[in-house]
């Protein structure tokens, strides 16, 4: 400590009001940022997929329920549990629902970001952070070009100044979404389905969905400056305990 005169210090925060509130507003905690972390799983997650979890933390004094879908197909595992959360007399109060996978790894401060991103964005009902698929070709899970008026899936291309991308679809893996979305009795149901047929195509669980969403006028955006790894335990897409 530096020798000092000891004079009254109303601290840092309280030295500019107008710029403490400005921020305050901007981080939303004031408001209601309560969510249900959602996590399907087939049974075990990685060690280092679990310490990610551990070092991450929610926004100060809101509730934060953890619930995982163990031992179902991913689809299966989403409708089912979103259904039951909605039903639920205390999960179905909650304003947001934040999914992630176990195979993503995201940083300490990002479902804060995520939800901070959803106060300060309503016009989004889905906002991601930004991952790859698997393996040295990966892409980057910004699933179409909002822009362009014939739908499609087209991977985006992030924003390198870490902006938020508006596209047309999300993977699963570390998203928050408004929890009154899956109250919209026009959307179809199972929300979310895998589907390989010559009826219904070869889909994922996630794009089925935002196939139907986006008929019904729900937007979604990936924050490219929220960074998430996609964990490759086994070596399925090259070498072992590989984060891609």
């Amino acid at each position: 400590m530096q020798p000092q005169i000891i004079v009254p210090d109303t601290g840092y925060h309280n030295k500019d009001l107008t710029e403490t509130i400005s921020r305050l507003k901007k981080e939303g905690s004031y408001t209601d940022l309560s969510c249900v972390l959602l996590i399907p799983a087939f049974g075990t997650v990685p060690t280092k997929v679990i310490a990610s979890w551990w070092n991450s933390y929610f926004p100060p004094n809101q509730t934060a329920h953890k619930i995982f879908a163990v031992g179902m197909e991913v689809g299966e595992a989403f409708s089912q549990s979103i259904k039951m959360i909605l039903d639920h007399p205390q999960l179905g109060k909650c304003k947001y629902l934040i999914t992630v996978e176990h195979d993503n790894i995201g940083p300490p401060d990002g479902f804060v970001r995520l939800l901070q991103q959803m106060h300060q964005h309503p016009e989004f009902d889905c906002i991601g952070g930004l991952y790859f698929t698997k393996g040295y070709g990966g892409q980057p899970q910004i699933w179409g070009d909002a822009k362009d008026p014939i739908l499609n899936y087209r991977p985006q291309t992030p924003d390198p100044n870490g902006g938020l991308v508006e596209c047309n679809g999300t993977g699963m893996g570390y998203n928050a979404w408004r929890m009154d979305m899956f109250r919209d009795d026009r959307l179809r149901q199972p929300w979310f389905k895998t589907t390989a047929s010559s009826t219904e195509g070869c889909q994922t669980q996630d794009l089925y969905f935002w196939s139907d969403a986006k008929k019904h006028g729900h937007r979604c955006a990936i924050d490219c400056s929220i960074k998430v790894g996609h964990y490759d335990h086994e070596g399925k897409f090259g070498t072992a305990d590989f984060t891609w």
